[in-house]
This record gives structure tokens, C-alpha cells and sequence, in this order.
């Protein structure tokens, strides 16, 4: 742990995670816990996003309305999350009521009420409703099906319709107790904050309960390249490529970035700049990466309306096989580096993005390095560490693809030019 962070585990098996930032006056507080759609078998995939809204409809001493009042009052905002791995409540507020933050986050945590289910059961199955209508975020989850097959990596973290409508109570109460354990759980805070102060606030607020244990997730899936296609009425066709990348606690992770950056994460990049400034193709062209325990996922996305789809499929081949054959000029090495150094340091003069890191990184074992020591690591990645990621992670033959689009014919004839026509699944 880098000397600026302090680090504190419990007895129970809690950590305490901060960074003192002398130069505010408001702390960023959240517990993390590892939970997400990962963990979940097929009858709870959903349950720790509906858990996580559940949170939120009380707690054993503070009510859903009560809460609200409590944080309005503080001048502060409480939300929370949910993804592949982790589950986040959290906050910012002013250094004075982080004991009354802390006071009613533990007790939605450790204590919900899970009351009032069947309101929130409606919530959620709206969310659901209004994903399902939107096909830009909709895609992601294609894609994942496509990626990982049936490994629990590829369901939506959003949840199944009938998994949030029917799990009885007494079922969900059973996994916050197994999920939400002493020892799965990080607290972090950064800002204006006194280490031993939130050890000791957490330390009085945990459960005097003994929970049960649950799996942690699972190593690389293992799963070919599918390509998936849902038609929809929709204007655009909406296109993603992807496939497995590399865990988060691997060393290749910055360049990898910087990697990115190059291909399709900036508005010079090689796709912005081929499909959409040079020929129009397209609006919304970019590339993304996501890192999990033992794997990850690359891809890119496409918007574009059929007359363009074939052509953009065909010029962002043509960017895959060059960026093989070559990553990068100097030129672009440069840039693409002070780039993710300059998003790196801008980010962390957020005390909310410093507790992010800190709570999500203790979390999954990743070690939290100091700023400089980042600094370092983007700038000693060389050409060579581009060529071979770009050798092992973006051959066209290891893709996956995903299409949301009116007619499934198109889609497959535009698929043509990447070797992908012919293999065209109707995703369910």
C-alpha cells in the first residue's frame, strides 16, 4: 500500500481503506462489496441489483423517506451500483456529517429492512423495460452473451424479469446474508478524514452475526466466437465486436490503455478519425475494455444506419489488421501515453474517484499504487507491448460480434468482410 493510503482489517474481516486529502472539506465514503452478477447462479441472476435497491427502502432503524431526508439535509447525495463483481454504496458530504453518513450508510448495509420488496420488484422490472427499449446499452450485454457463451460473465447485470419478480423474501434476505459478510466487504473514504476515526465507526457499526460463505468468481471462461444479432425497429444498426481481454491485476493493463486509446478511445483515434471524420460513416464509433478476476473483454461499437453498415464493418476491419501489423508512430505512442497520464491525474483531484479506486481495488486485490508509480508504468510502455497485445487480443478470427437492427440479412451480409458471414445466432 502506497504511503499516502492507510489500511485497517478488522477482526471480523472488514478493511478500512483512505486517503487524507488536507486541501478539502468533504469526504467521499462507500462501502463496496463483492457481489455482482458474476457470483450469481441462474436462479438469482438480478438479485444483487434488486438487493442493491433495496438498500434503499429502509433500514432497521431508518426508514426509506428517512433517508432521504437525512442526506437532502446534509447537502449531500447517497446512490449506489452494481456491476459484473461488486456492489457500491456510497456518498460525499461535508467533513462534518461524516458520522451521521456513516451512521445510516452501515445500517442500510449491514441491517436493510427489505420491506417494502414488491414496489421496488416494479421499479426494477421498468428498469428493465426501458433497457430493453434502448438498444445502445442493450447491445453491451448482447455482446457479453457472445463473448463469454454461458459462462455468468455474459448475463446482463441488470437481471431477469422473472428472477426480480419471484424470488420470495425469505430467498433474498438469504443471499444479502451471504454476500453482505464482514469479510467480503471494504469501506473506504478519502478527503477531509481521520483514518482511526472511520476504523472506529465501522468497527462499532457491523453485525454481531456470523454469516455464511459464497463463491468468489470464477477463473477465464472459457467460450469460442459467436456472433449474436436481436432485430429491433430501430434507425441505426448498432454494432459491437469484442473479445476476452486480460484480468485486472495484470501488469499489461497500462499498456493495454494505451493501446486503446490509439485503436478507438480518443477523438484522434484511428476509428474516429477513419470512420467518422474521413468518410462519415458513422456518429458514435469507439472502442472500450474491461478488466475481471483471471480475464476481461475488448471490443468496439458501431452506430450506423444500413447504408453505411457495410462499408463501416469493412473500414474497421481494415483498422483491426492494420493495428497488427502496425500499433502505433512515435507520434501516436506520445499522445496516447500524456493522454491516460493526464485522465489519470485530472480524475484523482476527485475525492469521489480517489474512493472508488481505493474501495474497488482493495476489494478485488489490486494493488493501489501511488500516482507516481502510475505515471511510470504508462511511460515505460514501448511499441513492442502494443505489437503483442495487438497480436493476442484483436485478431479478427477471436471476435465475437453483436447487431441490434431491423433485418438480420443485412446484418450478416455486412458481417462479410470480417469472416463472420454465416454464423449468425437470433440472441434470445
Amino acid at each position: 500500500m502506497a504511503a499516502e493510503h492507510r489500511l485497517t482489517k478488522l477482526d471480523t474481516g472488514v478493511r478500512v481503506v483512505t486517503e487524507a486529502m488536507p486541501s478539502v472539506r468533504s469526504v467521499a465514503l462507500g462501502f463496496w462489496v463483492g457481489t455482482g452478477s458474476r457470483v450469481e447462479d441462474d436462479g438469482q441472476a438480478g438479485l444483487s441489483h434488486l438487493l442493491e435497491h433495496l438498500l434503499f427502502r429502509g433500514s432497521s432503524r431508518y426508514g426509506s423517506f428517512e433517508i432521504d431526508q437525512i442526506f437532502d439535509a446534509m447537502g449531500a447525495e447517497i446512490n449506489a451500483g452494481t456491476g459484473k463483481e461488486t456492489t457500491s454504496l456510497y456518498s460525499r458530504v461535508l467533513d462534518v456529517h461524516l458520522e451521521r453518513a456513516m451512521d445510516v450508510m452501515a445500517d442500510m448495509i449491514w441491517r436493510p429492512a427489505l420491506k417494502e420488496v414488491d414496489p421496488e420488484r416494479a421499479v426494477v422490472l421498468e428498469e428493465i423495460a426501458m433497457y430493453e427499449d434502448d438498444p445502445q446499452d442493450k447491445i453491451f450485454d448482447i455482446l457479453g452473451e457472445a463473448v463469454f457463451g454461458d459462462d455468468p460473465l455474459g448475463r446482463a447485470i441488470i437481471g431477469r424479469p422473472e428472477v426480480i419478480r419471484d424470488t420470495p423474501v425469505d430467498a433474498i434476505r438469504a443471499f444479502h446474508r451471504a454476500r453482505y459478510r464482514p469479510d467480503n466487504i471494504v469501506v473506504a473514504g478519502a478527503g477531509s478524514i481521520d483514518h482511526d476515526r472511520l476504523v472506529e465507526l465501522v468497527r462499532g457499526s457491523q453485525p454481531g452475526d456470523e454469516r455464511p460463505g459464497n463463491g468468489a468468481p470464477s477463473g477465464a471462461p472459457a467460450s469460442r466466437p459467436h456472433v449474436r444479432f436481436e432485430r429491433k425497429d430501430t434507425e441505426q444498426y448498432h454494432v459491437c465486436l469484442g473479445a476476452p481481454g486480460i484480468a485486472r491485476d495484470d501488469d499489461r493493463r497500462f499498456a493495454l490503455r494505451v493501446l486503446d486509446n490509439i485503436l478507438g478511445g480518443t477523438s484522434s483515434s484511428r476509428l474516429f478519425q477513419e470512420v467518422r471524420e474521413r468518410r462519415g460513416l458513422a456518429y458514435s464509433v469507439y472502442t472500450f475494455l474491461n478488466h475481471y478476476a483471471g480475464t476481461g473483454q475488448i471490443g468496439l461499437y458501431l452506430g450506423t444506419r444500413a447504408d453505411n453498415l457495410a462499408e463501416g464493418l469493412r473500414v474497421i476491419g481494415a483498422e483491426l489488421e492494420r493495428v497488427r501489423e502496425a500499433p502505433a508512430t512515435g507520434e501516436e505512442l506520445q499522445r496516447s501515453k500524456e493522454n491516460v497520464k493526464g485522465r489519470v491525474v485530472l480524475s484523482l483531484e476527485s475525492t469521489s474517484t480517489r474512493m472508488n479506486r481505493l474501495g474497488s481495488s482493495v476489494l478485488t486485490d489490486v494493488p493501489v499504487l501511488d500516482l507516481d508509480e502510475v505515471i511510470e508504468r504508462i511511460d515505460a510502455v514501448t511499441l513492442d507491448d502494443l505489437r503483442e497485445l495487438a497480436d493476442e487480443l484483436w485478431p479478427l478470427e477471436r471476435m465475437s460480434a453483436a447487431g441490434i437492427g431491423p433485418d438480420q440479412d443485412v446484418f450478416g451480409e455486412a458481417m462479410a468482410p470480417l469472416g463472420l458471414r454465416g454464423a449468425v445466432e437470433v440472441a434470445a
